[in-house]
């Protein structure tokens, strides 16, 4: 009796739950039809969608337009037989291999994603198909949320279910962005190709293909050249592998530089650098189809006024450095008080092609020669030593370079000036009391500096030695102008930024509100403006009617020169303005043997700040408290013999100096 019981009430357990799975189904199933029937949009109602708006890059005052990002207004809809079929091609191994056999969604393809997205932690794949992404882009927000993505597939059953495979393929060729504001496929072949659609080659095709993607990342205009022709080469491997090409076909393709057919980009624009940097940034932070059609109303940090003026200067500037071989320049200013970027020019000629224009040299990482100096002697500050502490100029072995040899380095004049301060052996840029100077703080100090100040390039610490102290480490020219900012704010630290406000139609959706964070102390700040200020201590090096001494006016500067002459740079500030100058060429040939920051750079730097407004040079430097002179202690450091023995005795020497430091501020 007791078995049968039990074997009755397991049998209506089993069929509960199946009638409650069948209930939960079936309920599924009919709320998954009526969203299909009724909350989701008419196939038909396609080719009749509203027009995106077009979004808007202002300057800081919000009224010059420096960019505008298009929607529609850039394209120009094409019938089935104006599409060549390498673009089909092309487009269906790029984004969607099993087009032709899902029913406008690919579920093997979701099952990826959601591995992938997984193990994670993000929502980086969507394993979207070629349909979905039409029906995304047509109807839908770029939002990653299960719901949109749910919406995303129903809406694609729908339209393959109303429209053939080619009449789909046809839309997403027609509406798909391309970036450069080119959206559809005839807009993208006259911007990239100066060409018609139907007369694109295979290869034009798969540099098409790639774009879509990420437009702005993978733009010819950009940054990303390896990237993009790596990608060039993958989409023509998977066309190999699905033999809807010749094999002649795809190997005449790999040899053609498909970058080198590539139109001048003509589009109107202010500041094409600073523009493209503005636009990474949204793409990153929106994504390219908010961008792109959101009408967004972008205000930069961008001073139009100061941006002329720095493209001028650097125009005239490297017209000048032609007998210095030298065929590009870069000049970056930022707001200490803010960290806004005010001006921003990435290369002589954005247009210019022979000298890599498009590469921006401001974010690039270039060696800074002598203008790393002002970090590794903060450093010291930092630890105790003073602009008046003593330190002696004489040939030093620093031992072993990693080279085999001895590192004996010389100093720019090949001379020896003996026991000075400092002070003097900053600002005359001498090499062997700098590097001294950073064998005593010791390279992960130093480096500890740099970032604090802002520099994000020192990553690899065992790659640096000694040479870090004389610029033999990379880094970036907005980031130098950044990190002396530092200095001339009193050691408060502002983010470097290029956006200040984003606006909708719906209103407010980003306002930037800057604030500082001390990351050094405001002594230590005012020794290195004092120091850098100082023409009479630079004067035995530069003379005195150097180019960094502007009459009247209070600034701060250094120059930088690298090894066999491949840059050279200027770095200036008032507590108003920072800004940084790089001279060079692209490709990394040196110039000619008179190169040096003070000749190439500090020229143009020099006439920047001749020509910008009187505003910026309205404060002046607060002088720093003078712990050597009160406390009569002008320690010496001498040459290190044994380069272990005396950095013990200059530790010992710093903790001596730092303890009366305190006392003498207790004092006061």
């Amino acid at each position: 009796m007791r078995k049968h019981l039990f074997w009755h009430y397991l049998k209506e357990i089993i069929l509960g739950l199946l009638l409650a799975f069948f209930v939960v189904i079936a309920g599924f199933l009919l709320a998954t039809f009526f969203i299909y029937k009724y909350q989701t949009p008419s196939a038909q109602e396609l080719m009749n969608f509203h027009p995106a708006q077009t979004s808007t890059i202002y300057d800081r005052t919000g009224t010059q337009v420096l960019y505008e990002i298009h929607g529609e207004e850039n394209r120009k809809v094409l019938t089935h037989s104006e599409i060549p079929d390498v673009m089909r091609v092309a487009t269906i191994a790029t984004e969607d291999k099993n087009f032709y056999t899902h029913f406008g969604v690919d579920l093997l393809s979701i099952f990826r994603a959601l591995k992938s997205n997984m193990e994670t932690g993000e929502i980086l794949q969507g394993g979207s198909t070629i349909t979905q992404q039409l029906a995304r882009n047509i109807y839908l927000t770029p939002e990653k949320t299960v719901r949109r993505k749910f919406m995303e597939m129903l809406i694609a059953i729908k339209l393959e279910r109303n429209f053939t495979k080619d009449q789909i393929l046809d839309m997403y060729l027609n509406e798909v962005p391309y970036g450069s504001n080119a959206y559809g496929v005839s807009a993208a072949a006259k911007v990239f190709f100066g060409k018609e659609a139907k007369d694109l080659t295979l290869d034009e095709a798969v540099f098409l293909a790639s774009l879509p993607k990420a437009p702005s990342y993978f733009s010819p205009y950009g940054n990303n050249i390896e990237k993009i022709n790596a990608r060039y080469r993958s989409i023509l491997d998977k066309i190999e592998v699905s033999k809807t090409v010749s094999a002649k076909a795809i190997d005449e393709a790999k040899k053609i530089n498909v970058m080198a057919k590539i139109k001048p980009f003509f589009e109107p624009i202010l500041a094409p650098h600073f523009v493209f940097g503005v636009i990474e940034q949204l793409e990153k932070k929106y994504g390219r189809d908010f961008l792109e059609k959101g009408g967004l109303k972008v205000i930069t940090t961008l001073d139009l006024n100061l941006q002329k003026i720095a493209q001028k200067t650097i125009a005239d500037g490297v017209v000048r450095n032609k007998n210095y071989n030298a065929n590009n320049a870069t000049l970056v200013a930022v707001d200490p008080k803010s960290g806004d970027v005010l001006a921003l020019v990435g290369s002589r000629d954005f247009f210019d092609k022979s000298i890599d224009g498009q590469v921006n040299v401001a974010i690039s990482n270039r060696q800074p020669g002598s203008a790393f100096k002002p970090i590794v002697y903060a450093t010291a500050f930092e630890k105790g030593y003073q602009p008046e502490t003593l330190i002696s100029d004489t040939q030093t072995d620093f031992g072993p370079d990693g080279s085999g040899s001895d590192y004996i380095p010389r100093n720019y004049d090949g001379q020896f000036h003996g026991i000075l301060p400092m002070r003097k052996a900053l600002a005359m840029s001498l090499n062997i009391p700098a590097i001294k100077t950073l064998s005593l703080v010791g390279i992960d100090s130093a480096i500890n500096m740099a970032q604090r100040l802002g520099i994000t390039t020192l990553t690899d610490r065992k790659r640096y030695g000694l040479s870090m102290a004389i610029g033999g480490a990379e880094v970036k020219p907005i980031e130098m102008a950044s990190a002396f900012s530092v200095f001339a704010d009193d050691g408060k630290k502002y983010a470097q930024h290029m956006i200040k406000k984003i606006d909708d139609d719906a209103g407010e959706l980003y306002t930037d509100n800057a604030s500082g964070e001390q990351v050094i102390s405001s002594d230590v700040a005012r020794k290195i403006n004092s120091i850098l200020s100082d023409n009479d201590a630079r004067a035995a090096t530069f003379g005195v009617n150097n180019p960094l001494n502007i009459l009247g006016k209070v600034v701060a500067a250094k120059t930088g020169t690298t090894q066999d002459f491949r840059d050279a740079w200027t770095v200036g500030y008032t507590p108003r303005i920072s800004a940084a100058v790089w001279v060079g060429n692209n490709n990394s040939q040196p110039m000619s043997g008179e190169a040096d920051g003070i000749f190439a750079a500090a020229p143009i730097w020099r006439s920047f700040m001749d020509a910008i407004p009187a505003d910026y040079f309205s404060e002046v430097f607060t002088p720093y408290q003078d712990q050597a002179s009160a406390n009569q202690d002008n320690s010496i450091l001498l040459s290190p013999e044994d380069l272990s023995n005396q950095q013990a005795a200059a530790e010992e020497m710093a903790k001596n100096a730092l303890g009366k430091e305190r006392k003498s501020k207790k004092k006061h």
